[in-house]
């Protein structure tokens, strides 16, 4: 079946070209660069794959980034939601002339029609027509039409009227036309429409249709994001980067890093490390002080009588020496545990609980499951794992990033598999 294409669904999803850009290779010199490049890099390869799927030729993205750099240096007219959603409709409508009625190869486009269907919606006539038979007639239509072989004929070509009018169908093509402009009329009258007071809202509608009819965009709904977009990055300016007081905006860095995302640029960095990067370096800006204060304590707890430390950086102290067998790294084990950070928070313990646990020690933090392997059967030790050998600059449930973590833990049981 083909797919449905409802214009007015489109218009509201948006957030309210002569140059041309090359992927290239940028200097980062530190990591407030870096998250300006990575963060470009991200945004364009996800809106690469979700809106130039079907076309990512260098005129639609040379007129994607074009449109971030309007938005970004203030030069986008400020509309209100009527206006763009207007003129939003006029470009999705300037464009189907090309491929059919709602996005339908095997349906002419009358514009006259179209707009007459619209504009009665829109002030809620239904002589014509009534909206749910127009609803009901159009969808199953649009079902059957999956069986057409004859292409649509040439666009019938028409401005949008001002005025409510009654027209004649003569045909089933008429009926479809009139239809689809009723239902958008229809919805845009519920929903865009609702708050007009004034009574003028339905003639800026109109009048903006009428310019989104005038543009010559190859992709009118992806410039209207790179607009919003840009003007995004620019208020950022005055709060931090995404919301972080510390970054400061690079938008020569992120712009590049939107023309490499959008053109599979990824000598540097591949968007996955992007995405990566961005999440590590915030965790280091928030948490880094967590970090910090989780060394100096192993500094200093590693003085203390009875504590001991591996190779690895791993303290230990011996509350209990058990008798039995150390288990192996492909042993499962049964164990009693309790989980704080050093201020003594507890963040998990299946003391608490009242109920051990069994898992295997190939499967938890690297300073389990060297640890454990240092217990005889019926132990319990005290733990003091660093933020490496523990979850890192991952955040794992109640427990921060970089965090170092003290587990007691008693070994109940080895099973071995």
């Amino acid at each position: 079946m083909k797919k449905l294409s409802l214009l007015l669904l489109a218009a509201l999803a948006m957030v309210s070209c002569g140059n041309s850009y090359d992927a290239k290779q940028v200097a980062m010199a530190d990591m407030q660069d870096s998250i300006n490049y990575a963060l470009g890099l991200v945004n364009g390869s996800q809106i690469k794959m979700m809106y130039l799927a079907n076309d990512s030729s260098e005129e639609a993205i040379n007129e994607f980034v074009a449109a971030l750099e309007r938005g970004y240096n203030g030069e986008v007219e400020e509309l209100s939601e009527v206006a763009r959603v207007g003129k939003s409709i006029g470009s999705s409508i300037k464009q189907s002339e090309a491929i059919g009625l709602a996005g339908n190869d095997v349906w002419t486009l009358n514009e006259k029609l179209f707009f007459q269907g619209l504009v009665n919606g829109v002030y809620g006539d239904t002589t014509v027509m009534k909206v749910d038979f127009a609803r009901d007639f159009f969808q199953n239509a649009y079902q059957a039409s999956s069986a057409d072989t004859v292409k649509a004929g040439k666009a019938i070509k028409a401005k949008c009227m001002k005025n409510v009018a009654t027209v004649t169908l003569n045909d089933k093509m008429d009926s479809l036309n009139y239809a689809f402009g009723l239902l958008n009329g229809n919805e845009l009258r519920m929903y865009v429409l609702s708050a007009d007071t004034t009574g003028t809202a339905g003639a800026e509608l109109i009048k903006y249709i009428n310019i989104g009819m005038k543009e010559k965009k190859h992709n009118p709904q992806l410039v209207s994001m790179g607009e919003q977009i840009g003007k995004s990055i620019k208020e950022q300016e005055a709060v931090g980067l995404i919301g972080e007081e510390s970054l400061i905006t690079k938008f020569d860095l992120i712009l590049q890093g939107f023309v490499n995302g959008l053109k599979d640029f990824t000598e540097q960095m591949t968007p996955e490390e992007a995405n990566m990067y961005i999440t590590n370096a915030l965790n280091h800006i928030k948490y880094g002080d967590t970090k910090a204060m989780g060394e100096k304590f192993l500094e200093e707890n590693k003085l203390k009588e009875n504590i001991q430390v591996t190779e690895s950086g791993l303290q230990y102290e011996v509350l209990k020496m058990g008798k039995g067998k150390k288990p192996t790294a492909t042993d499962k084990v049964k164990v009693h545990y309790h989980g704080t950070l050093i201020d003594g928070k507890v963040f998990d313990s299946s003391v608490e609980r009242g109920e051990p646990i069994v898992f295997g020690l190939n499967q938890v933090i690297k300073g389990w499951t060297e640890g454990v392997q240092l217990m005889p059967l019926g132990s319990k030790f005290r733990f003091y794992i660093p933020q490496e050998l523990g979850y890192g600059a991952q955040t794992a449930g109640d427990i921060p990033p970089y965090s170092t973590l003290i587990f007691e833990v008693e070994l109940i049981d080895i099973i071995k598999e």
